[in-house]
């Protein structure tokens, strides 16, 4: 991160070298996959407590995430008050109420109904833990003086995807959900003016009814995501 005064380059040694054979790299990339392929967005959660350190380890897990200029301009709010729950819901249904009243267009509503999302957010208040995630404009020192961020969108995108692959790992689940606008949450969180609101992560175990839309297990295959030049 950025501390003034400590603006020049040292290079260090690699501390940590994972290389593999690659036979072994080819199956620890594939046994990856197969974990990553069995991570579900669900809506229903369990209400059964999730340990707090579980969550702390997952965030620290998104801490790691390379940065512009390794200014690391995130901040991770994780809630499991019921009564904050309860409002940051009531926020978010708000927005979602405009929303889908005239708020979104007709293509936009067209392409969600395969989702099956509405205006009633329950998962808001019935996952154990929220995790929300914020992007920082800008960043502030020590003494106050502000300074400037890079690649902030790119940034925090990339600490947000280390994030749910380690809560999948953990074992839980989550849901990438984004009421917009989400400006009600920085004032509600205690969180300053430079820092914007970018998602909200219902973290827990699924419910035994839970589902996915079918919608969601269709994925591009590899010939559509991959080009390779030799």
């Amino acid at each position: 991160m950025y501390r003034k005064g400590e603006v020049h380059y040292q290079p260090l040694p690699l501390p940590d070298r994972v290389q593999v054979p690659d036979a072994q790299s080819q199956a620890q990339a594939e046994a990856f996959l197969a974990q990553m392929r069995r991570r579900h967005s669900v809506r229903q959660f369990d209400p059964r407590p999730v340990p707090e350190a579980v969550i702390a380890a997952c965030i620290a897990t998104a801490g790691t995430a390379p940065s512009g200029a390794n200014h690391q301009p995130w901040h991770f709010v994780a809630v499991s008050d019921p009564a904050l729950k309860a409002r940051i819901r009531e926020g978010a249904e708000e927005e979602e109420r405009a929303f889908y009243s005239g708020g979104a267009g007709d293509e936009w509503l067209a392409a969600l109904e395969p989702i099956g999302t509405g205006v009633s957010k329950p998962h808001l208040t019935d996952a154990p833990w929220l995790i929300v995630i914020f992007a920082q404009r800008y960043g502030v020192t020590q003494d106050g003086v502000r300074y400037k961020n890079y690649y902030v969108p790119e940034s925090v995108g990339i600490a947000t995807g280390f994030l749910i692959a380690a809560l999948h790992h953990a074992g839980l689940c989550c849901l990438e959900h984004t009421p917009n606008p989400m400006k009600f949450l920085g004032p509600l969180l205690g969180r300053p003016d430079h820092e914007k609101p970018v998602m909200i992560l219902p973290v827990g175990w699924p419910a035994a009814d839970a589902t996915v839309p079918a919608v969601a297990k269709r994925k591009k295959p590899l010939n559509e995501i991959l080009s390779v030049f030799r």
